[in-house]
């Protein structure tokens, strides 16, 4: 009887110790996309079979929950191992100190790989000194322009500099049935925030906060930055850019682009299915960022793979964090619509010969982050109000970044 139960407990120590560590990862992938079957068919199954005794446990969580459960996960300090987190979120939750310092974790593996990913991307997950996850998917935005319209004006190509892109603007800018109302415009977008007004800041040489995200005085309200937003309201009262941008009525950005009634936009790679989902027979045109004196820039966007302080298994999960960051996977993922974070997929045959992959690749060399910073959306708010003072309330536009570098100093002073 006796040696029968110490065989039992060996067993059951045996089982025991070889019983698989679970990885809990939650994710915004719908179910019904391609990301999310390369995720569940190929990327966990592979991993797992490469990583014996390791189990990926993927938990779908939609981006409209997902915040509400990170805050009640928060209060109770239950958390996952893993997350798909949106790149504004990163500071915010290693500021309250619940998410893995990678580079003090990890500190030679995260030296050897920080340098092959995209600039911009990576920035997202950097905060106070430390970073706080890896880049897992990104995206831009560069500028949208419509040939036939160029070429009803003489014009050949897009705009390389800012000052073309300006005159383009103008000279595109019609009143084609002469009725004396603008029924083209030059220009086109959906808002005056700093997604919308980052490219045109940055590409101009004005900033929001410095290279530390610590300051905003003598940046968001720079020479540069007064000077873009004061070009920027000039164009508008001068009807060359659509009374969408304020949020009045009218055909939507892309729509406009496709219909012939907007000659430049700027969008996202979303908008290659938007606009062909609609128009299957549109041609669209792709160019980077017109370059003003801090070159060609735009905003990134995306999302970032983060572990949490609280998984029990710090080392599996780092090893799952570079295998869906690694050259293949990105691969798998890109095919299916995802912007990789790779410098080096840029060259990659699939790359080169897709659509407008190369584009965005080529934009996001340059792309600059929504200043990394847990108060972003506070400074978002001061920015965005700025320029709508400015734009559609008639405010001088240097008072109104002056008013935003004292607001954001005062939210950069709580850090």
């Amino acid at each position: 009887m006796k040696k029968s139960l110490v065989v039992i407990f060996v067993l059951l120590l045996c089982v025991f110790s070889f019983a698989a560590k679970e990885l809990v990862l939650w994710h915004s992938y719908s179910t019904t996309s391609g990301e999310y079957k390369v995720l569940t068919e190929k990327v966990i199954p592979d991993f797992e079979k490469t990583h014996p005794g390791v189990k990926i446990v993927e938990t779908q969580v939609s981006s409209d929950e997902m915040r509400k459960r990170l805050v009640v996960s928060t209060a109770s300090q239950d958390f996952p191992d893993l997350m798909r987190m949106d790149i504004i979120w990163v500071p915010q939750f290693g500021n309250i100190d619940v998410l893995m310092k990678l580079d003090k974790e990890f500190p030679a593996e995260f030296n050897k790989m920080k340098d092959e990913f995209l600039e911009g991307p990576l920035s997202t997950c950097k905060w106070d000194g430390n970073y706080y996850g890896l880049p897992l998917d990104t995206n831009t935005r560069v500028l949208l322009w419509n040939k036939k319209l160029f070429n009803e004006a003489g014009l050949s190509h897009p705009p390389r500099t800012m000052d073309e892109f300006f005159e383009d603007i103008k000279l595109l800018t019609k009143d084609n049935d002469g009725d004396g109302e603008i029924d083209q415009w030059g220009f086109a977008d959906s808002g005056l925030g700093p997604w919308n007004s980052i490219p045109w800041i940055y590409s101009a040489g004005g900033e929001i906060l410095n290279s530390d995200n610590n300051t905003a005085e003598g940046h968001v309200n720079s020479k540069q930055s007064v000077a873009i937003l004061n070009e920027y309201k000039e164009l508008y009262d001068e009807g060359c850019i659509s009374d969408i941008v304020t949020g009045s009525g009218g055909i939507g950005a892309l729509e406009g682009y496709a219909e012939n009634i907007y000659a430049m936009v700027i969008s996202g790679p979303w908008g290659h299915s938007i606009i062909k989902g609609q128009y299957p027979d549109a041609e669209i045109n792709y160019a980077l960022m017109p370059a003003g004196e801090n070159g060609s820039r735009s905003v990134v966007g995306g999302e970032d793979i983060v572990m949490f302080q609280s998984t029990k298994y710090k080392q599996e999960a780092f090893e799952f964090m570079k295998y869906i960051t690694s050259y293949d996977v990105q691969l798998e993922f890109a095919k299916v619509g995802q912007m990789p974070v790779l410098k080096s997929i840029a060259d990659d045959p699939f790359i080169r010969n897709h659509d407008y992959f190369g584009i965005y690749m080529q934009q996001l060399k340059t792309a600059v982050a929504r200043s990394p910073h847990p108060a972003w959306n506070e400074i978002e708010d001061s920015i965005a109000t700025a320029w709508e003072d400015t734009v559609i309330g008639d405010y001088d536009a240097k008072d109104s970044l002056d008013s935003a570098a004292e607001d954001i100093e005062d939210i950069l002073s709580e850090y």
